[in-house]
């Protein structure tokens, strides 16, 4: 009897040892796993317009701990004359890294400079060649597949020197993004060989980099916005040069451009092609593959290549 007495308390004792320890332990291991989540902190990357947005989403992904945000709305177009809020000065107060293209377009970037002179601006443009109009840069590099891969890269380098944490994955969301870029290139090579060396006619600077992708002669440029007039002297001088260098094709932005190349399409044998300057839409990750594969069905069409 006293022998079971005796064993019942060993029992309970080893027993109450093992719940001690076991408690201990995952108590231990709670303590730990809260501490590694606090040592991996928050990041949050603001973009300043909707290709940096696109480029930047497609590098982060779904990285934990990394929040992304937009200064201008999607619908908002390029930032030549964009004015900054006090709600853009606020979110910016909240960014550790800002992502920006370059190149002039975010005119307003001393304000933020002066602002906040310890944020990590991240320029996009900062590795890639800018063409040039009349003397100015035009940044609009985004336009040129090659030249967006080469922005994407620039901040995927950058974001990995900034957040090392998270260097792998960015790379991995990287990668896979530029090839499909990549398979968008491939169908360039075909245009190319059958639109290199005839003339255009542009309605919007950034089709610059369409024409220098594939080879084309600018006759001509109309800059064209939601403020932009075009005179009839303008007008006269678009079909000057139509007749003059036998130019077939037009490319516009059909939100601004469509008013003039209908115009012109009553006076001179041209195509106008709309293309989408992918400067605004909607915050898919796909999008800028989905726009730039449109344009390139269009490029196509005009140019008279098989898909």
């Amino acid at each position: 009897m006293k022998r079971a007495m005796k064993n019942k308390y060993v029992f309970v004792a080893v027993m109450l040892c093992a719940i001690l320890f076991l408690g201990m332990g995952l108590t231990n291991l709670y303590v730990w796993e809260v501490k590694e989540q606090d040592e991996v902190s928050d990041i949050t990357i603001v973009t300043s317009f909707y290709p940096m947005y696109i480029a930047t989403l497609n590098v982060v992904g779904d990285t934990d701990h990394v929040i992304l945000k937009n200064l201008s709305e999607p619908q908002t177009g390029c930032l030549h004359d964009f004015q900054l809020t006090p709600k853009d000065m606020k979110l910016l107060s909240t960014a550790d890294v800002f992502v920006i293209n370059g190149g002039g377009i975010e005119s307003f970037m001393e304000e933020v400079a002066a602002a906040y002179p310890q944020l990590t601006v991240i320029e996009a443009c900062e590795n890639t060649k800018l063409l040039a109009d009349e003397g100015e840069k035009n940044a609009h590099a985004w336009m040129s597949i090659a030249a967006y891969e080469s922005q994407v890269k620039t901040i995927v380098e950058a974001l990995s020197e900034v957040d090392p944490v998270h260097k792998g994955q960015y790379q991995k969301n990287a990668f896979n993004y530029v090839k499909k870029l990549d398979s968008l290139k491939k169908r360039q090579k075909a245009i190319a060989e059958a639109a290199s060396g005839q003339h255009v006619i542009l309605f919007h600077e950034a089709y610059d980099y369409v024409a220098d992708d594939y080879g084309l002669k600018v006759s001509c440029v109309l800059d064209l916005d939601e403020e932009r007039q075009v005179s009839a002297g303008e007008v006269s001088d678009v079909l000057a040069a139509i007749e003059r260098d036998h130019v077939n094709v037009i490319f516009a932005e059909e939100l601004y451009g469509k008013s003039i190349g209908e115009t012109v399409q009553k006076e001179a044998d041209v195509q106008v092609i709309y293309l989408n300057p992918l400067n605004r839409g909607d915050y898919d990750k796909d999008s800028y593959i989905d726009g730039m594969s449109e344009n390139l069905r269009l490029l196509e069409q005009c140019f008279g290549v098989q898909e």
